[in-house]
């Protein structure tokens, strides 16, 4: 029997966007997409590999045949579990399991009492202690790109940042081979070496090709990269229905399903058996604005719809929610938020990420990541029901406190209340009077008070000293190295 969270299958609810008969057409269409239409890889190796296990290849157009695709797929781990900075099992991703972090690598952030800005490095490592304080969030990503620093290295810095500041599980973008590289060798050394790092797995690179159907050297050589060392990864190309896509439904989750299983088979021709996620974004192209927005419902709808399909394969899955398009946090960034986050863990995608964005993903915000734990926490209570058996059903005691009785001074009550009811953190339930007398505050100032008090209190378990300091060479002369080949590609 799957499990959700820990918790019993038989007490959770989830909901289903397609049928069965819906399922097999969108993923038909997806194989005749690769077979008929193909894809665009430009990558020497990848193009070799793709030859000999049957691909017709022409040039760098490449159509993969069925047989191939399903043999990939067959390769694949129907999920893997992941673990924390502690080495202690922390993510099991698989079947109907679902988990929420953070947003990432947004060029602007919003910072506690400041105007939008620029992200710095140090916005980073703040967000990731906040992050970790956070009940709700369960893993964390670089929420932002560092431009502070050279744009080459901005990965190595990214990374260190968040990694000091939260033993959750982490999930990160590179910018470069090189860069990847160099972020599994930090990993490395604070697991205790690569085989331990193999063997409990705190980090997973996400990866993404170019929609439509185009994947261009770097990002395959990052798949490749991760592949060889038997780490688990997420590929997620980014569809945009009418822009990147087909503006029907239907036609955009099959072509990111096409763009997902042509990664899958990239991962599994250069290690059967590797760990991945059949991921993809699903974002919409707004006709108006001509922008990209991260909070729309069709946005929810297609990503459930695609991993629907990832689970009939026995694959997981990969999500986007608790993101905003509004600037503010307001009554928009709300509505948009819980969204998300209820209908993307109804519909039980495994790794749900970018909690925290704002303005169409150009911004990060800590405010927003800690409303959105918030509305994580109300979810959760939804989607994982409640337990019936004898003692929750508590015929006893109401037949002992009797008509016109009340349960307050009862045992049952006591013992039960906590794990029964949900207890707010910032959602205010005072009488009128007492909110107004502790300065009527509204939810921003609630939530910008909960922020300070983290960052006050909050202790994340420091790396021990040698350990810092092989991360800190590794960045200093990995940011040399990689600031010293980008110039000499222009020159």
């Amino acid at each position: 029997m799957e499990h959700s969270n820990g918790e019993n299958e038989e007490k959770t609810i989830f909901f289903r966007v397609l049928t069965d008969s819906q399922i097999a057409r969108i993923r038909k269409a997806a194989f005749n997409i690769l077979k008929d239409t193909g894809a665009k890889i430009i990558h020497k190796n990848a193009l070799e590999l793709l030859r000999e296990a049957g691909a017709e290849v022409n040039g760098e157009r490449v159509k993969i045949p069925e047989n191939l695709i399903e043999s990939c797929i067959e390769s694949t781990p129907k999920g893997f579990i992941i673990y924390n900075r502690d080495c202690q099992r922390a993510m099991d991703v698989w079947g109907r399991n679902f988990y929420y972090g953070t947003s990432t690598a947004s060029p602007n952030t919003k910072p506690l009492d400041e105007e939008v800005r620029e992200t710095r490095v140090s916005d980073i490592a703040l967000a990731a202690k906040v992050a970790d304080a956070l009940p709700n969030i369960d893993y964390v990503m670089p929420m932002g790109s560092a431009q502070d620093v050279p744009a080459v290295a901005a990965d190595l810095y990214e990374f260190y940042a968040t990694v000091t500041n939260t033993t959750k599980p982490i999930i990160f973008l590179t910018y470069s081979p090189r860069g990847l590289q160099l972020v599994y060798e930090m990993a490395a050394i604070i697991a205790g070496g690569m085989d331990k790092l193999q063997q409990n797995p705190f980090v997973v690179s996400m990866h993404e090709p170019v929609t439509p159907l185009l994947f261009p050297e770097d990002v395959v050589e990052r798949m490749f990269i991760t592949a060889d060392l038997n780490l688990p990864q997420i590929p997620a190309p980014t569809v945009q229905p009418g822009a990147t896509a087909p503006v029907t439904m239907a036609g955009a989750v099959a072509q990111l399903v096409a763009e997902g299983l042509m990664s899958l088979v990239l991962i599994q021709l250069r290690n059967p058996g590797a760990p991945c996620v059949l991921g993809g974004n699903y974002n919409i192209f707004d006709m108006k604005t001509t922008l990209l927005s991260i909070a729309a419902p069709e946005m929810s709808l297609g990503i459930a719809a695609q991993a629907e399909v990832a689970r009939s394969l026995g694959l997981p899955s990969w999500g986007l929610a608790g993101s905003t398009d509004s600037k503010l946090l307001d009554a928009q960034a709300g509505a948009e938020s819980i969204y998300s986050i209820l209908t993307q863990g109804l519909a039980r995608l495994n790794l749900i990420h970018d909690v925290g964005y704002m303005d169409m993903a150009m911004v990060c915000s800590v405010e927003m990541l800690c409303m959105g734990d918030e509305l994580i926490g109300m979810a959760k209570k939804f989607i994982n029901g409640f337990v019936i058996d004898d003692e929750t059903l508590g015929e006893p005691i109401i037949a002992s406190v009797g008509p016109g009785g009340h349960f307050l001074r009862e045992k049952h009550t006591y013992y039960n209340f906590r794990k029964e009811l949900w207890m707010p953190t910032l959602m205010t339930r005072e009488h009128y009077t007492k909110w107004q007398g502790d300065g009527a505050k509204d939810l921003p100032q609630r939530i910008k008070e909960k922020i300070k008090t983290i960052l006050e209190t909050h202790i994340v378990p420091p790396l021990p000293n040698d350990i810092l300091e092989k991360l800190e060479k590794i960045k200093i002369e990995g940011e040399r190295e990689l600031v010293q080949k980008a110039e000499r590609r222009v020159s």
